[in-house]
């Protein structure tokens, strides 16, 4: 099983979403539950072509955290 970190951005009415693992594999919907299932699918195409050239998948290095800010104006 391999696991990948996937970026969802909302914008103009939709979503799109990319892996920064995986460069070039992006996937778009129209609701982030569209975009998370869409981008699944890319994940897994991008992985058959992988396979198909004969390259192997990479491995997941990147990762996500949150940071929490104060807000200047209010501190």
């Amino acid at each position: 099983m391999h696991r990948f970190p996937i970026v969802i951005e909302k914008a103009n009415g939709n979503y799109s979403s990319y892996s920064p693992d995986l460069p070039g594999c992006v996937a778009t919907g129209s609701t982030r539950e569209e975009v998370e299932q869409n981008m699944y699918e890319a994940i897994v195409m991008h992985l058959e072509g992988l396979a198909e050239d004969g390259v192997q998948v990479p491995a997941s290095e990147a990762f996500s955290e949150y940071l929490g800010i104060n807000d200047p104006v209010t501190a």
